[in-house]
């Protein structure tokens, strides 16, 4: 068989991720390959650094962007938060609830969980329960905008009630970032992970990550040492941070940081707020136009995210087929349902550089000529 050059071809990207990613950062991405250790790109570190900082809200030391994808971010923080026989008290409304009970059993912890069902927000006052109950639990852990549902959850409340329960917690906002508000430092988020390729449209492969000064004690004051090598931030920390020279700890992906410092500097120049005020927007176009071709959402709207728009699939359509006509035949990606909602739901997704107007009119389109 003769191998040649892979060329893919040209979607539209509407899905849970990635999304589309701008010609900016692609061509940041074909830059010359320097050494992960050159000054250069040492300097460049540190502006992503700030970058990341300030797409957080947050002055946290530690943050920065984990060479893997955003479940590598969520390994990280029970990686380094967790011990064993740790109590972490984790809010399940959707698919990564059951991924960070994963985290928490791998590392030695103790899961206690808090369901609720899918798209629906979390239930503060059952999370509140399950604290009173278990006096030792040390971490709280939920996701801030979960993918699987499209639905959000309130950070603010959440960590402190954590806090009055001496517990630390642990934020996925994998698909929050950028696309609705996000305060770290005034919330008082002690560890918190996202990625990349959603409302931050870079490539997919990097995690922004950030933890509080309260959660670097706690790693730096492990009775046992952290069980991931990869992951141990004690390791870490000498090469993302301080000025200078850096320990080499591993070889960075030198191309896609070029692409995520292109990423972030597009949100700076944007401003985080416009970012949110944006997806929001569009959320509202979306939302008109689907109701109008007889189309609801599963999340109510108040707890709905505007990046991630979970609809029911109209009576008599094909879930599979529909989609499978949307890519083909529209070059258009949106997702399919996850767990309890496969076959239930489409997940259309609004997030960054596919946050725009053009991308509306060609969803709308295409659903109405294909349904």
């Amino acid at each position: 068989m003769k191998t040649q050059s892979f060329i893919p071809p040209s979607r539209t990207l509407m899905g849970p991720g990635p999304s589309d990613v701008s010609s900016r950062v692609l061509d940041a991405m074909a830059r010359p390959t320097i050494g992960h250790l050159d000054p250069i790109f040492i300097k460049m570190m540190d502006e992503v650094k700030a970058l990341i900082q300030y797409a957080f809200q947050t002055k946290n030391e530690l943050t920065y962007a984990i060479s893997a994808p955003g479940m590598a971010g969520m390994e990280c923080c029970f990686a380094n938060l967790v011990e064993e026989k740790d109590k972490v008290i984790i809010c399940k409304n959707g698919f990564f609830g059951e991924r960070m009970k994963e985290n928490v059993e791998r590392y030695g912890g103790i899961p206690i969980m808090v369901e609720d069902e899918w798209g629906k927000k979390i239930d503060i006052n059952k999370v509140e329960e399950a604290l009173k109950e278990n006096e030792d639990a040390k971490i709280v852990a939920f996701v801030h905008a979960e993918t699987s549902t499209g639905v959000k959850s309130d950070p603010k409340s959440l960590t402190k009630l954590a806090h009055d329960y001496d517990c630390l917690s642990i934020v996925d906002t994998v698909t929050g970032l950028a696309g609705i508000p996000l305060l770290v430092d005034e919330w008082e988020i002690d560890a918190i992970y996202s990625g990349t390729q959603k409302c931050l449209s870079a490539s997919p492969g990097l995690s922004p990550i950030s933890f509080s000064n309260k959660a670097k004690e706690k790693i730096k004051n492990r009775k046992t040492k952290v069980k991931s090598w990869f992951h141990d931030l004690n390791l870490i920390m000498s090469y993302w941070e301080g000025e200078g020279a850096r320990s080499y700890h591993h070889t960075a992906p030198i191309n896609a940081l070029y692409g995520l410092h292109e990423a972030l500097l597009i949100l700076s120049e944007e401003g985080i707020e416009n970012s949110w005020k944006r997806h929001l927007d569009n959320h509202i176009l979306l939302r008109d136009g689907l109701e109008n071709i007889g189309i609801n959402f599963l999340v109510n709207e108040d707890d709905r995210l505007p990046q991630l728009n979970t609809i029911f699939i109209p009576d008599g359509v094909q879930d599979a087929e529909t989609r499978s006509r949307l890519l083909n035949e529209y070059n258009l990606e949106i997702g399919a349902g996850l767990g309890t909602l496969a076959g239930k739901v489409w997940r259309i997704g609004l997030m960054g550089h596919s946050s725009n107007e053009n991308n509306i009119d060609h969803c709308l389109k295409s659903l109405s000529e294909v349904i």
